[in-house]
């Protein structure tokens, strides 16, 4: 290997908390340099890849902002598809996982126990978009193009799961919806679809109040956090949805760790409410089971 590659290679991010730190910063400077559109790209990527880690989510936006189905090499082999010759790999981090051996009495009392598996780092990975590779078709990934489909009902059980009382009241107008903690309203009258991002907006309000948040963040802070979770719901189950906010970085005044700590909320509450409205029977993001939830 020659010495640029070997630096190259040096000055990759190695850890989880480098690989986001690096993201955040790159996606400051785009957005100061007046790239808005650079917030949508790695918003629409948490709405494809939620059963991935954020700091793989951000990896993937950054390296590929147009990618809708990734997998390993060997992945893509297994389902009939082999990677172009010539295309670069999405590089991510994948887990190392090491075997913590107990001490001999400890495993002499629970023979069944005897080794305990451990995080001990992270490697570099490479996964590939379907659009670089070529082979048999794929089953086609569900797209509902507007309307909400089995996804509203779902999401109405969700909340009823979660011990949120649902209300439709005219009272709240002009409003489409309000949070009261423990009660959403909806305004009645809203199309499906309007109705599903309204319900997804103040669900995701009644989310982060419940979490423990850090307590300097600010009522458009966290408006704009819960638009940006309805805006990756929204995409994710198919519905037409408007930009994301270009202004959004504007709100943490160029400071990297919040912008950081804002978009593992939005990414982490994202997941949470798809992984609800999610048919156990399609598995349509495909993530290698060792690269899931990894960084």
């Amino acid at each position: 290997m020659n010495s640029a590659a070997t630096t190259k290679s040096n000055n990759q991010p190695k850890t989880a908390k480098e690989v986001i730190a690096a993201n955040v910063q790159s996606l400051i400077e785009q957005l100061e340099a007046g790239h808005s559109d650079a917030l949508t790209a790695y918003l629409n990527a948490m709405s494809r890849f939620h059963n991935y880690s954020l700091g793989n989510i951000l990896e993937i936006a950054r390296q590929k902002h147009d990618a809708t189905r990734v997998a390993g090499f060997w992945k893509w082999k297994e389902l009939g598809r082999s990677v172009k010759k010539g295309e670069k790999g999405i590089r991510i981090l994948a887990p190392i996982v090491g075997i913590q051996r107990k001490k001999k009495e400890e495993a002499e009392k629970d023979i069944t126990k005897q080794n305990v598996p451990v995080l001990v780092g992270f490697r570099s990975a490479y996964v590939f978009d379907v659009t670089q590779t070529e082979g048999a078709e794929l089953p086609a990934m569900r797209e509902i193009s507007g309307d909400v489909g089995e996804s509203g009902n779902r999401l109405v059980s969700f909340i009823d799961r979660q011990g949120i009382e649902l209300v439709f009241t005219e009272r709240i107008a002009p409003a489409l919806g309000m949070s009261y903690g423990g009660r959403i309203a909806i305004l009645p009258g809203q199309s499906k679809a309007e109705e599903f991002s309204t319900l997804v907006h103040e669900l995701a309000h009644e989310m982060l109040h419940k979490a423990e948040r850090r307590t300097a963040t600010t009522k458009t802070v966290r408006e704009t956090e819960a638009e940006a979770i309805a805006f990756v719901i929204g995409k994710a189950v198919g519905l037409e949805t408007g930009s994301a906010s270009a202004d959004y970085i504007h709100l943490y005044h160029g400071n990297a760790s919040l912008l950081a700590e804002s978009l593992e909320v939005i990414q982490q509450t994202s997941a949470v409410i798809l992984a609800a409205l999610e048919s156990s029977a399609v598995e349509e993001t495909m993530p290698d089971a060792e690269l899931a939830r990894v960084a």
